[in-house]
This record gives structure tokens, sequence and C-alpha cells, in this order.
């Protein structure tokens, strides 16, 4: 009975937050995640997937001894695990050397185009665009493809698009040990596409700016960089 009833308040809970998620509410800058989040390991977090999802897929009608459904379920638990949310495992966070600026470089360095994927947290739908990355050197400069693992790392979990935005800029400030940094994100939700209003090409665009970023000519400069079209 117990359970009966904690069950039920979880279900009047879920039901309550149901329109949150349209209202692309976030509740910190870091991914909500309870202390016991790593107190499984990958092989058993899959194999407790595997058996809930089998669930799902019962439930839904379909039948499990099909040739093709019958290793849905551990095929959608490898995909968790270790691909769509390989970035909520701090194990698996890129090694972003830096080196120090020995030619003294102190203009922008943009890395632009990053193709980015990740995960709506609200719907569990997929997200798919382009982030554009971009820094002033102070003492130390990094890896241009350490741009990319780093947006890749934190875009690999369910997220809001802002708070992406902002969990990118934050590490580059910490790795850099400069405040002048730059992200700018344009993204397409298929929870708007393939669900609710279904309006296909809508994109998402989220900008984060600090440091020296924020005077209107740096950003300008960074905004115009981005927007550039590359020579044929």
């Amino acid at each position: 009975m117990a359970d009966l009833l904690l069950n039920g308040h979880r279900h009047a809970a879920f039901q309550d937050s149901d329109e949150t998620g349209d209202f692309h509410l976030t509740s910190s800058t870091d991914t909500p995640m309870h202390n016991r989040a790593f107190e499984r390991s990958d092989s058993e977090k899959i194999a407790r997937i595997t058996d809930h999802f089998a669930e799902i897929m019962d439930i839904l009608g379909l039948d499990l001894t099909d040739d093709s459904l019958r290793g849905t379920p551990g095929r959608v638990a490898k995909m968790y695990v270790q691909e769509i949310f390989r970035g909520l495992n701090p194990a698996n966070k890129p090694a972003a050397t830096t080196f120090d600026n020995k030619y003294q470089y102190r203009r922008l360095v943009i890395e632009r185009n990053i193709p980015l994927q990740s995960t709506c947290e609200h719907h569990f739908q997929p997200i798919f665009g382009v982030a554009h990355v971009a820094y002033i050197p102070n003492g130390k400069v990094i890896g241009l493809s350490k741009l990319n693992r780093i947006v890749d790392y934190y875009a690999r979990r369910p997220q809001v698009q802002e708070r992406l935005t902002v969990q990118i800029v934050e590490e580059l400030k910490n790795l850099l040990h400069t405040e002048d940094v730059a992200v700018y994100i344009d993204a397409k939700h298929m929870c708007v596409q393939a669900r609710g209003v279904e309006h296909h090409g809508a994109s998402t665009i989220t900008a984060e700016y600090a440091g020296k970023f924020l005077n209107e000519t740096t950003k300008q400069e960074f905004l115009m960089a981005i927007n550039s079209r590359m020579p044929d």
C-alpha cells in the first residue's frame, strides 16, 4: 500500500510538472543529478535500462519475441549510456591540455560551426545544431579540437540549450584562466518539430558573453566572423 501511495504521489507530481517543459525552464547551471548517480557501473546501468525499456515496449503493446524488436531494449540501453548520454559521466570528460601563449597572440580565437548533438531533457527528443566558440588568450591557449570535444561533452546529456551554453562558457573560463569567452548556439529541437506545434525549420539561438565580449565592438567582431562566408 505504501508503494502504491508513493507511486501515486510521483505520478501526480509528474502530471503537475508536465507543462513545465513547454516553458523551457531550468533550475540550475549544473545538470541536475542525484547523489547516487555513480553508484552503478556502466554495465549495471545498461542491464537495468534494458529491463525497464523492455517493459515500456511491452506496455506499448510491442511483441518482443519478434526478430526485429528482440534486441531493441539492449540497443537503446547501450545508446543511452555509451553514446547520447555519455557526457553525464565525468570519466568521459575530455582531457583539455592548455599551452603557454608563447607567440603572444591577443586577438580572437574562434572555432565556428562545431556540430552539436544533444537531447532535450523535457521530452528526450534530439537537438541538432552548431556551436560557435571564441576566446581571447590570456596566458594560455588550447588545441582547437579540444573546443569541439568540450562542446560535445556537455551536449551529450539531457539538456536545456540555455544551460548548455553557459556550461561551455564556464568550462572554458576555468580552463583558460580568462573571462574573455563567448559561445553562440543555433539548434533545432525535435520536441518542437516532431511533437507539439510540429513547426519544421524553427531553430533556437542562445548566446553567452563574458569579459571583453561584453564590449559591443568585440561582440560584433565575433558575430561578423561566425556569420561570414568561407571563400569558394
